[in-house]
């Protein structure tokens, strides 16, 4: 055990080498670590959102909006379905969640069957494995009545995919904000949790999660004033919309100006290639450039053309951003909204535009703002806790082992360096439940040494020579060593697959820290102490 080759010897070097490397950004500023060449590793532990302070905000995905908006696309698929084949109807509403339409002709009726249940589509292999769900479920009454219902499977599959979907776009717009190393995850079902530490306006972020951010360009209804409309009843395919609430002026909505918009979308946010804050170059007001794809710019240069002289409106969350009359066409594909911005609401606006829209209404949950203070006191305890400890079991392993203690000291430093090096490599977060998982690992990395040592005087005592005593120590000390980590390597596993948040990051810590454990403890640990013996050939064990 105590017979090293040079490739070992070569193989444990660059291990500790490697470490050191990627530990050592941690002591710099970032400005010492940009001037360092780009060989050398350069990444940094982030701190948790327990220790520098931030926002954390749990959303939940709104069901019923999904509903809502699932059973007013069947709604039009069925009217356009029965009219294709000139199929009388009445009464076709969405409600309790189903489509019904009752048909005039009872003639016709198994026509209309055959033509609404192509509608009946099995559920999406992306969205939910299960053979033979299907989305929604046909049933027709002989007096004419036709419901097409969503089915508890269809349901389930639109929240799945609108999480899925949701991650990836607040993903975005977190990213755009410039955090550092926000965390975006998936909690149960409909759930989803951020955590972005550092965050100094947390409101800021509330208001860019919560919005929708469903953008629309449509016309301006001129037929009858919104006013009118408002107090009577605006045409089918029409709605009243209001102007979106000034934000260095708060009012209520019916003190805004109100809009008779139509409903027919001409060009959705889907076709905007970019969106950026600038300046009105003759008012110096801060407005929104945008420009879209190549399919958006031909609708727009289409839609210009036809209504020159007509107003039509920028709509984002059913309410209206600008309504700009469309003096000449516009056939550069890129635009301006202008409107009663600040430099921040043009920004989040932009972010918005660029990270596309949800697709689904996310309401908060639970929400919890960390301060840097409570943070800035949360490193300080933990460093204190952690420098208490690793003091205590250094000086404990030096008076009861003396030399070999101190090779155990320096192995657990070495040990303590890799956990760092391993857990920046990675780009990990550290929280307090991360410190307290390497504090847990300073104690378990000396423990494996304990066991070797009093192998070690065992031996001796038995009477065997000291370089056979060290020898067998570590051989029959390796199968303790081994079991006592793997249970506890186990018991990690289970940490991080059934808990969430703070428990993974322990266990995370854990984990890492076992591995580092074995090897320092035991390999570089053996590696001093074989050094020892080559140069100074002890007759007397030093223990």
């Amino acid at each position: 055990m105590l017979h090293f080759a040079r490739w070992k010897v070569g193989l444990v070097l660059v291990v500790v080498l490697f470490g050191l490397l990627f530990s050592l950004p941690n002591l710099f500023s970032e400005q010492t670590i940009n001037n360092l060449p780009d060989w050398l590793p350069k990444g940094k532990l982030v701190l948790g959102l327990d220790l520098q302070g931030g926002a954390h905000i749990k959303l939940q995905v709104e069901k019923e909006g999904i509903i809502e908006d699932r059973l007013e696309i069947l709604r039009g698929d069925v009217r356009t379905a029965l009219r294709e084949d000139k199929i009388g109807y009445t009464g076709l509403a969405a409600k309790n969640g189903a489509v019904q339409v009752r048909i005039r002709d009872l003639s016709n009726l198994a026509e209309a069957e055959k033509k609404i249940k192509t509608l009946v589509q099995p559920v999406s292999s992306s969205l939910m494995s299960g053979g033979g769900a299907t989305e929604t479920s046909l049933e027709v009454s002989e007096d004419g009545l036709i419901k097409l219902a969503l089915t508890e499977e269809g349901i389930g599959a639109r929240v799945k995919s609108a999480v899925s979907q949701s991650l990836e776009v607040i993903r975005r717009r977190v990213d755009e904000l410039g955090t550092t190393e926000p965390s975006i995850q998936r909690e149960g079902d409909s759930r989803i949790l951020v955590q972005v530490p550092g965050l100094q306006d947390p409101d800021r972020l509330k208001d860019i999660l919560e919005t929708t951010a469903n953008l629309t360009f449509r016309m301006v209804d001129t037929s009858m004033a919104a006013e009118t409309a408002l107090q009577t009843r605006p045409p089918l395919d029409s709605e009243v919309l209001f102007e979106a609430e000034d934000p260095q002026n708060p009012t209520e909505q019916s003190n805004r100006v109100p809009y008779l918009v139509n409903k027919r979308v001409l060009i959705s946010g889907d076709e905007l290639d970019d969106a950026q804050p600038t300046f009105d170059s003759r008012t110096n007001e801060p407005v929104v450039s945008f420009r879209f794809n190549t399919s958006g710019a031909k609708k727009f240069a289409r839609v210009t053309e036809q209504n020159v002289g007509l107003p039509f409106a920028i709509v984002l969350d059913d309410e209206v951003i600008s309504a700009p009359t469309i003096r000449e066409p516009i056939r550069g594909g890129s635009g301006i909204i202008s409107g009663s911005f600040t430099a921040e609401s043009a920004n989040d606006l932009a972010v918005l535009m660029r990270a596309g829209a949800l697709p689904a209404k996310l309401t908060i949950v639970e929400e919890r703002t960390v301060g840097p203070g409570l943070g800035k006191d949360s490193i300080e305890a933990g460093e204190i806790a952690g420098i208490v400890g690793a003091l205590a079991v250094v000086l404990f392993m030096f008076l009861a082992y003396g030399l070999f203690g101190l090779f155990a000291n320096v192995a657990l430093v070495v040990n303590i360096v890799l956990l760092i090096g391993v857990l920046s490599f990675l780009g990990a977060t550290l929280t307090l439940p991360g410190i307290a998982g390497i504090v847990l690992t300073v104690g378990m990395a000396v423990d494996a040494n304990v066991l070797i040592y009093e192998r070690i005087r065992e031996e001796n005592n038995y009477g065997r020579s000291t370089i056979a005593a060290i020898d067998a120590g570590y051989a029959r000390a390796l199968g303790t060593i081994l079991d006592a980590n793997i249970t506890t390597f186990i018991a990690a596993v289970i940490l991080f697959s059934l808990g969430s948040g703070p428990v993974r990051g322990f266990a995370i810590t854990l984990a890492i820290g076992i591995i580092t454990t074995v090897f320092s403890a035991f390999s570089f640990n053996r590696f001093l102490v074989a050094t020892w013996i080559r140069f100074r050939r002890p007759s007397n064990l030093p223990i």
